[in-house]
């Protein structure tokens, strides 16, 4: 495994997943994480890229000039950072951020976000698939509760789980926040 830090992927941290309408979360502490692990990387200046989610369907919390699309207040990128616009889970798919990650050399990346089972988990998977070595930070993403395909409910944290069961050691290896701080201190 490369020694490089890796790249921080803030995957959909808009103001309309703080909403009551986004549903029952897991993880209360991943915005705490986030915010920690994106301090670690702005203070020993490590690459940090922002993915927005901007839908195509009109009436969604997410439609471009709705409050909803901002960034959070804490994950508002700065100018030195870069941003990618996404309309589809995967921020890999049509964007540029395979090219410019290549341009810079990147090779490893350190994804949070949300939601697990949705944008992270289909960005890890891409990552993955195209030879990047992946890493999702367990504790500082989080799901939402949701039925599975029999109808059966499953909890914020049923579905978070196996998210990360679908991800590590196929495309990705699932880590806490302090392993990920670790990454850090042994550079």
């Amino acid at each position: 495994m490369t020694k490089q830090i890796p790249a921080l992927l803030i995957i959909d941290m808009q103001q309309a997943m703080a909403l009551p309408q986004a549903g029952e979360r897991n993880n209360p502490q991943a915005e705490a994480n986030i915010a920690r692990l994106l301090a670690a990387w702005r203070a020993g200046g490590h690459p940090v890229i922002h993915v927005r989610h901007m839908s195509r369907t009109p009436g969604s919390l997410f439609w471009p000039g709705q409050s909803g699309a901002a960034f959070q207040p804490a994950f508002q990128p700065l100018d030195r950072e870069m941003v990618f616009e996404k309309n589809v889970p995967d921020a890999f798919t049509h964007s540029a951020l395979e090219r410019w990650l290549h341009v810079r050399g990147i090779r490893r990346l350190l994804l949070v976000g949300v939601s697990t089972n949705n944008s992270v988990e289909s960005t890890a998977r891409s990552a993955g698939n195209l030879g990047f070595d992946t890493l999702v930070v367990s504790d500082a993403t989080f799901a939402f509760a949701k039925a599975d395909y029999h109808g059966t409910p499953r909890s914020a944290d049923e579905v978070h789980a196996m998210a990360l069961a679908n991800l590590d050691g196929e495309y990705a290896r699932v880590l806490g926040t302090e392993q990920a701080l670790a990454l850090l201190a042994a550079d």
